[in-house]
């Protein structure tokens, strides 16, 4: 009888028990920040699977949002044109092991770390809002 019991007991934790996703992946609502005194042309972001090309942002000013599947803070593929030179971000080579964002609104703030490597990078990412 103690056996039988065990038995239900087991069986009953190994039905109930579910991993249950406690926010989805995304889609994650991002804009960019040119915390820079230049203009970017030919922006383009990509995070995990998305890209998606901004086009010109002027010094000092905000991009609108665009909607990626997934988005990682701090972790995005940005490239932009430079006064004739192209700019990137260091590359992200894998995703693994990295917390998304959800669904929310976010800020990236992009700014210039070297001139002579053209290198970008994220000072800062804002998450805003949720979204609805």
């Amino acid at each position: 009888m103690k056996k039988l019991l065990l038995l239900c007991a087991v069986i009953l934790l190994a039905v109930t028990c579910k991993k249950v996703s406690t926010e989805p992946y995304g889609p994650t609502d991002v804009r960019i920040r040119n915390l820079t005194t230049v203009n970017m042309t030919n922006l383009t972001v990509n995070t995990y699977d998305s890209t998606f090309n901004y086009g010109l942002l002027k010094a000092d000013s905000v991009s609108a949002y665009h909607r990626f599947d997934r988005a990682y803070p701090t972790k995005a593929n940005i490239s932009a044109i430079i006064n004739g030179q192209k700019y990137k971000t260091d590359t992200v080579a894998s995703y693994a092991y990295l917390q998304y964002l959800g669904q929310i609104k976010a800020t990236f703030e992009i700014f210039i770390v070297s001139d002579a490597q053209k290198k970008l990078a994220i000072s800062n990412v804002i998450q805003e809002s949720g979204l609805k």
